[in-house]
């Protein structure tokens, strides 16, 4: 006997996606350091875990739509869970930007007594931007 479901919410099943999705980053990781460092094996490492990384994305993608479209499970108040869980990621992106070159500027436009009161610190070596951006010699 198939019981009728007494809510309207999609619980996931059980999918292999998230541990595949894991060690493809990870062998992509451990490729990109070995290929860096000139070890033996290092870009077939990489790009077989960028490979991996894709063919993963495409799958789950592909699940989820199965889901979302023949299966029905995307009700609408799935949909706006994931609405309001996307905006809430980005929101959060936002914040985080804000807060890291708001310290950033904060430190270069009033450079505390600890560093000198000078922006770069004593010591610190920058970067030309035009040289290494517009190739100016």
């Amino acid at each position: 006997m198939i019981e009728s479901q007494r809510h309207s919410y999609h619980l996931v099943d059980p999918s292999p996606w998230p541990i595949s999705a894991s060690l493809g980053a990870l062998a992509t990781t451990v490729g990109g350091v070995m290929y860096m460092h000139s070890f033996q094996g290092g870009a077939t490492l990489l790009s077989l875990g960028l490979i991996f990384l894709l063919y993963t994305m495409f799958v789950w993608w592909r699940d989820v739509l199965r889901e979302s479209t023949l299966e029905g499970h995307h009700t609408k108040a799935v949909q706006l869970g994931l609405r309001y869980g996307f905006i809430l990621f980005i929101v959060s992106e936002v914040m985080f930007f804000f807060a890291f070159f708001w310290a950033f500027f904060h430190s270069s436009l009033a450079p505390t007594v600890e560093i000198g009161g000078i922006w770069p610190p004593k010591g610190i070596g920058v970067l030309d931007p035009g040289k290494y951006l517009f190739l100016i010699p």
